[in-house]
């Protein structure tokens, strides 16, 4: 690779790598603006910023939407309000470390899933990782000594698991498939945000948005904003670009360093000690999905050829050559939803 190629892939690289960061920041931040009393109403608040944005951007291809696309995504904003509310509860309950890295789970969990809906067997070397990284949770959830998991930790393992969901239901909804990634998402956090409202306005669920906007402190606000500009819309923004200058695969990879800068921030700026028995557990999840990420991916690779086949066969045509690409997030979907989903 020339200098000149080498430059260019870096200033290509940064930028996505910077989204993993902020991605791996986000739980310190949402902890430190959101508590008990005030996760729906600061839900309902971080994406009534970030909405508008959306709707404006991706206008003309929104009203484009056909019926069933439109239903798809409704219905795919019902699971992603339940993962935002499995997130921004399990973050206040737990440390900002053990948040980053249970959720990563999900690259886990996503293959073994999707290799029993299609009846297949994963390699050897990926049930040893996945294997690795549940001994790593366990470690990592006792601390100093050996205990119960917290409420919050069991609640950032559910919302790994509804991450799962989320994105098998993705790639198998065929309404939602070959739909504009922007407006899809705009759609899913159009729906996620009525139920967040709906769910602050039931009396006793805690502060409603006007509420706890009006307690808000300058540190408050600031967090809340850079929830919904840096880890919301700027990481969904440079997906979309980065996917178009470097291949899915490369993003990939750069963004599944996002557990690694949680644990850095997490030990580093929130002051966390998991102590020497959650250290070796931290090490065993990032070291357990990192090796997961790669004995899934020729599986991954088939699936995605298998399911343009049975497409192509479907319609009584092929699709074009080189059209089947590895997704370019993290969870396995390539349509720029997995980037809301971050607490």
């Amino acid at each position: 690779m020339s200098v000149t190629a080498a430059r260019r892939a870096w200033l290509t690289d940064l930028p996505v790598l910077l989204v993993a960061v902020v991605w791996g920041s986000s739980y310190l931040a949402a902890k430190g603006v959101t508590t008990t009393q005030t996760v729906l109403a600061v839900l309902v608040l971080r994406f009534a910023v970030v909405l508008p944005v959306l709707v404006v951007a991706g206008w003309r291809k929104l009203r484009a939407l056909r019926g069933a696309q439109l239903g798809g995504a409704g219905v795919l904003g019902l699971i992603l309000a339940g993962i935002f509310l499995l997130e921004t509860y399990g973050v206040v309950h737990t440390s900002a470390t053990n948040a980053g890295l249970i959720i990563s789970l999900t690259m886990i969990f996503t293959p073994i899933a999707e290799s029993r809906m299609r009846g297949t067997r994963l390699p050897r070397s990926f049930v040893a990782a996945a294997g690795l990284s549940v001994l790593g949770v366990l470690l990592l959830t006792q601390g100093s000594g050996f205990s119960d998991p917290s409420l919050g930790d069991l609640l950032m393992l559910g919302a790994a698991v509804a991450r799962t969901v989320h994105v098998l239901a993705m790639s198998r909804m065929e309404s939602v498939q070959g739909a504009d990634a922007l407006s899809m998402t705009t759609v899913q956090l159009g729906s996620a945000v009525v139920v967040f409202a709906l769910l602050s306005a039931i009396p006793g669920t805690g502060s409603t948005p006007w509420a706890a906007a009006a307690d808000f402190g300058t540190g408050d606000w600031l967090g809340l904003l850079y929830l919904s500009v840096f880890c919301t819309l700027f990481a969904f923004f440079v997906q979309m670009w980065a996917v178009r200058k470097t291949s899915p695969s490369r993003v990939s990879l750069l963004l599944g360093t996002e557990p690694v800068w949680a644990a850095v921030v997490g030990i580093s700026l929130a002051g966390d000690r998991p102590g020497w028995i959650g250290l070796v557990g931290a090490l065993l999840v990032l070291a357990g999905t990192a090796w997961g990420r790669t004995a899934a991916v020729p599986q991954q690779r088939a699936a995605a050829v298998d399911g343009a086949e049975q497409r192509a066969a479907a319609v009584g045509g092929t699709e074009p050559a080189g059209s089947v690409i590895e997704p370019a997030q993290t969870g396995g979907a390539d349509t720029g939803l997995e980037t809301t989903g971050r607490a």
